[in-house]
């Protein structure tokens, strides 16, 4: 595992949120509640999950990435580079 210099302390709030809200999920499809309304639900954890995702995503960028290729090492600034482009790519592929 790499040395994390970029922190994401500020979403364990969302996180916990987005537990709670999986929670809630499971209890209506235990309650057998009405479909459209567990997909909905759904839908909005789902959404959440992207804005977490985005927001770690914009800060590796702006601190990880950012630091590799203020660096001297040309070695570190293509490893950057190749695992954004990689990331963007599984993105597009709707991969995990």
């Amino acid at each position: 595992m790499k040395r994390q210099i970029t922190t994401h302390e500020e979403q364990i709030v969302s996180l916990n949120k987005i537990a709670g809200q999986i929670r809630g999920i499971q209890r209506m499809v235990e309650e057998k509640r009405y479909c459209i309304d567990i997909i909905t639900q759904i839908r909005s954890v789902i959404g959440a999950l992207h804005r977490a995702e985005d927001e770690i995503f914009r800060k590796h960028v702006e601190g990880c990435v950012v630091t590799a290729l203020k660096g001297k090492s040309e070695v570190e600034k293509m490893k950057k580079i190749n695992e954004v482009v990689e990331i963007i790519s599984r993105f597009r592929k709707g991969a995990a």
